[in-house]
C-alpha cells in the first residue's frame, strides 16, 4: 500500500464520498478508460471534490467546468460514464459561475454525446438551468436553438410551453435577455410547425413588439416578418391570414401612437425582406 501514488488515495477519497449504490471497487472501474493516462483523469476528477475545491482554490470548479467539454471530446462518448458524475456535481455547484460556465457549453457537449446520451443525461441538467438565476439562464438562452435542434421532435415540442417563461427575468431592466430571446425565436421558426408557431411563438413575438426598449422591438419586427414568411409558405393558409388580421387589429388600430408606429415598422420589414407577394401584402 505504501507504493500507491497519492493520486490513488485522492481517487479513493472521492469514491467513498459518492452517494452511489456501487462499491468503491465498482465505482473505480466505472471511471477507467484507455484514451489518456488514468492518473491524469483521476487527478482531474478529484478537483471537483467540494471539500478540496474550497481549501485549494475557490475557482477550481469553474476551471473544471470550462474544460469539461474538451475532456469529453478527448475521451469520446464511449467513455462518458467516466465524467457523468463529475458533470452532475458541477451542474449542482453552489457557485453560479460554475453553473453558468456549463450552461454556455451544454449545446457543445450535446453534439459530442449524441442524441441518446443527451436525452438521458443532459436534458435534466438543461431543465435545471432553465429555472436558475438569470446569469445561468442566459447561457442556455444564447444557444437555445443549437440545443433544441439536437433533440427529437417530441422532446423539442415540450419546450414550447416554457418559452414564455423567458419573458420573466430577475431584473426587468435586463432588456438584453429579451433581445436574445427574440433572436433565438427567429432561429426556432425552422424547428416548429406552422400550428406551433401560431399557437406558442406568436403571443411571445407580439409581447416583444410592445417592449419598452427600442432595441428589443426592432429585433421583434424582424421576428414577426419572418413568422409571416414562414406561415405564408405553410400548407395551411389560414394561419398567415389570421396573423395579419391580428397585426391590423392589435397594432394598426391601436389607440396609442406607439402601437400604430409598430405596425408601420412591421410593414416596412415585411416589404423589405420580401416576406409576402405584393398582392398579398396589399
Amino acid at each position: 500500500q505504501s507504493m500507491d501514488s497519492p493520486l490513488h488515495y485522492i481517487h479513493n477519497d472521492s469514491d467513498l464520498s459518492t452517494n452511489s449504490s456501487f462499491s468503491p471497487e465498482e465505482e473505480r472501474k466505472s471511471k477507467v478508460q484507455d484514451v489518456v493516462p488514468q492518473a491524469l483523469l483521476d487527478q482531474y476528477l478529484s478537483m471537483t471534490d467540494p471539500s478540496r475545491a474550497q481549501t485549494v482554490d475557490t475557482e477550481i470548479a469553474k476551471h473544471c467546468a470550462y474544460s469539461l467539454p474538451g475532456v469529453a471530446l478527448t475521451l469520446g462518448r464511449q467513455n462518458w460514464h467516466c465524467l457523468k458524475d463529475t458533470y452532475e456535481t458541477l451542474a449542482s455547484d453552489m457557485q453560479w459561475k460554475v453553473r453558468r460556465t456549463l450552461a454556455f457549453s451544454i449545446h457543445e457537449l450535446a453534439v459530442i454525446l449524441g442524441d441518446q446520451l443527451t436525452a438521458g443525461d443532459l436534458v435534466p441538467v438543461f431543465n435545471g438551468f432553465l429555472k436558475d438565476l438569470d446569469e445561468v439562464r442566459i447561457g442556455v438562452l444564447k444557444h437555445l436553438h443549437d440545443f433544441l435542434k439536437l433533440l427529437h421532435v417530441d422532446k423539442r415540442r415540450e419546450y414550447l410551453y416554457q418559452l414564455q417563461e423567458f419573458l420573466v427575468t430577475d431584473n426587468s431592466r435586463n432588456w438584453r435577455f429579451r433581445a436574445e430571446l427574440a433572436e433565438q425565436l427567429i432561429l426556432l421558426l425552422d424547428l416548429y410547425s406552422a400550428r406551433d408557431i401560431y399557437d406558442y411563438l406568436r403571443p411571445i413575438a407580439f409581447s416583444l413588439c410592445a417592449d419598452k426598449v427600442s432595441s428589443v422591438r426592432w429585433i421583434s419586427y424582424k421576428l414577426v416578418s419572418e413568422m409571416v414568411k414562414k406561415l405564408y409558405m405553410a400548407s395551411t393558409p389560414t394561419f398567415v391570414v389570421d396573423l395579419m388580421n391580428e397585426l391590423v387589429e392589435k397594432f394598426c388600430r391601436c389607440h396609442k401612437w406607439s402601437g400604430r408606429q409598430t405596425f408601420v415598422f412591421i410593414c416596412q420589414t415585411i416589404s423589405e425582406d420580401d416576406c409576402l407577394p405584393m398582392d398579398q401584402f396589399a
